[in-house]
């Protein structure tokens, strides 16, 4: 790998400089069609043609804003387009564009020359950084000339170029990785939707605002000009690095450390999302911007940028992982309604007249009232919820007459199930211990519709997820698998139950099938409450979480211990219950032993509650 030793930026920045005035004067003496003839085919390796298209009219009016988007947006699409080719060659790819530009592979097919070019404008902190500086804030809409833009587009035709050469030496086909599409956008939808007046406010409010540098008004301007115009991915991609500026001015604000306002040198720590959204310093001191924006906005933040099952709306877009053509509305307006939710409670102005206004009130109070969706806390609600659904369909599958499962040998009376039952009652009533009063409670394990509903209101008890510790996050990792676990478990026996029923009634099923088929539905009477227990449980040790913290070394391990058992339990369940085992007999086996441990450490528990009042 190439090291940044390996080339003297400053006098390659010196030298390259009059080179992107030539690239720049020589793309503005061409028309549009005189630069599609000679250039478009060699953007085709980027699958973003029309957006180099693009950033070519946008060189021809020299809009101090257009030429910072199109820059950002050309720096997103180059990565991934080399990625790509890095991909090409066998290899993982490596994640940061800097890691790219100085992998030796990268040299192999553009040559080194090429490559060292790039990393001064834009793979190295030593160079010109125009990617970062650009993507993180630092600079205002008039310090990047135009002409880097026009040198990096004509790079990238140059590579073009380049890689065709390699692609018909060695004759292979350059295969693009699919954009990441936004799934499930109903979980994102926080804000109302914003009309016409909102974003006109939006606008007088820039030019109030105290979280606005004024320097950077042009940016936030051109964000909401884009949003009206639907252009989303453009509003995002203006208006993100904007929220770190003014983020960054909180936070060296109420930190005192102003010296690190427009820090961006290569000897210096950046100061951006990452360090902004921590908990400590880089010196270990506690971060007080938390206490500044208070945690509803940290956990948007968080949610938005960083949780793993988020939409990581600014390493996606910064990493040409989405395809801009298509960036959802409902992404931008929770963006734009954020922004605006800062730009009111943030300001030097009195700016009660504004939040009190009929089209921002509701924006505020969503923002106040903001809980985490994609912290593995929430997520391990959804998934219990999701599950509880699954087994609530259970009564309604179809079935073969009760009499008929009490003819078969060894299923009559069922007293084991019976026992199973009772044994999960006992535990449901020890359980309650450690359930809000304020929660319905019932330990019969029959009846869906009340554990549904407790369920329900255990979920809806609010959690605190920011800077959750590692214990914390360790225990969820193993309740969000046995829930996984459960669910399948309740899939599976839906498919085989309905595909059973359907062979039962066209008279398919063999005589060992039908024995297994009605020993499935009787088993299907103590699997549901056992399932149901486990979803109770897990959410009653979600709910007292943060407990784990206090437990010393020993009964900490115990208890994951314990967690890991009902875990390895689910599994068995899946392999026992799965159309190729059809292991019932062992599924209520596995299932008494497995109920014999709960009810140990739930007795263990109790006792242990009652010695300490």
């Amino acid at each position: 790998m190439c090291t940044d030793r390996s080339v003297d930026y400053i006098e390659s920045i010196r030298s390259l400089g009059p080179v992107c005035e030539s690239v720049y004067l020589h793309f503005k003496s061409l028309t549009k069609e005189q630069f599609v003839i000679q250039y478009a085919l060699w953007f085709h390796w980027t699958n973003c043609t029309e957006l180099f298209l693009e950033i070519f009219d946008v060189l021809q009016y020299t809009q101090t804003t257009g030429v910072a988007l199109g820059l950002m947006k050309l720096t997103s699409c180059l990565e991934r387009a080399l990625g790509d080719v890095y991909l090409l060659i066998g290899k993982d790819c490596p994640f940061l564009l800097r890691d790219l530009l100085a992998s030796e592979q990268l040299a192999v097919v553009f040559g080194q020359a090429v490559m060292n070019v790039l990393r001064v404008f834009i793979g190295s902190p030593y160079g010109l950084n125009l990617r970062n500086v650009l993507w993180h804030g630092f600079a205002s809409p008039k310090e990047i000339p135009a002409k880097y833009c026009a040198m990096l587009l004509f790079l990238t035709a140059g590579l073009g170029q380049l890689l065709q050469t390699y692609l018909l030496q060695n004759k292979c086909i350059l295969v693009h990785r699919p954009y990441v599409i936004f799934v499930s956008l109903e979980e994102l939808d926080i804000f109302p939707d914003l009309n016409h007046e909102a974003v006109s406010i939006a606008e007088e409010l820039v030019n109030l605002s105290s979280f606005v540098l004024k320097t950077m008004i042009p940016f936030w301007m051109a964000a909401l000009t884009a949003f009206k115009q639907s252009r989303y991915a453009d509003c995002v991609i203006l208006l993100l690095p904007q929220l770190e500026v003014g983020l960054r001015l909180l936070f060296t604000t109420t930190n005192k450390c102003p010296n690190r306002l427009l820090t961006a040198e290569s000897s210096a720590l950046y100061t951006t999302f990452d360090e902004m959204l921590a908990k400590h310093l880089d010196n270990e001191e506690l971060n007080q911007l938390p206490a500044v924006l208070e945690e509803p906005a940290m956990e948007f933040l968080w949610d938005f940028l960083n949780h793993q099952e988020g939409p990581r709306i600014r390493d996606r877009l910064s990493h040409g992982e989405i395809n801009l053509e298509a960036f959802p509305r409902e992404v931008a307006n929770q963006i734009v309604a954020f922004a605006i939710t800062l730009l009111c409670r943030f300001s030097d102005e009195d700016m009660f007249a504004f939040k009190e206004h009929m089209v921002i009130k509701p924006l505020m109070n969503c923002a106040s009232c903001y809980c985490s969706r994609f912290h593995p806390v929430p997520r391990l609600k959804k998934q219990v919820l999701e599950c509880m659904k699954s087994i609530h369909l259970w009564p309604e599958l179809p079935t073969v007459p009760e009499e008929r499962v009490q003819t078969i040998k060894g299923l009559e009376g069922n007293t084991e199930a019976s026992t199973l039952i009772f044994m999960i009652s006992e535990i449901l009533s020890q359980l309650h211990q450690y359930i809000p009063q304020n929660c319905c409670s019932s330990d019969d394990p029959i009846n869906n519709v009340l554990t549904e509903r407790l369920l329900i209101e255990l979920c809806d008890i609010r959690i605190s997820t920011l800077y959750s510790p590692r214990p914390v996050l360790e225990i969820l990792v193993v309740l969000r698998k046995i829930s996984t676990r459960c669910h399948q478990v309740s899939e599976q026996v839906i498919a085989s139950t309905e595909l059973r029923y359907k062979q039962w009634m066209n008279k398919t099923l063999r005589s060992r099938q039908r024995h297994n088929y009605l020993r499935m539905l009787s088993s299907i009477k103590f699997l549901s409450p056992v399932l149901r227990l486990i979803l109770v449980l897990m959410t009653v040790e979600l709910v007292n979480i943060h407990l784990v913290c206090k437990k010393n070394p020993s009964d900490y391990q115990q208890y994951l211990k314990f967690l890991k058992s009902v875990l390895q339990y689910t599994e068995n369940l899946v392999t026992y219950t799965s159309p190729e085992k059809n292991k019932w007999d062992e599924t209520l086996e596995l299932t008494n032993k497995t109920l014999i441990k709960i009810k140990r450490m739930s007795d263990r528990k109790l006792m242990l509650m009652q010695l300490t009042t």
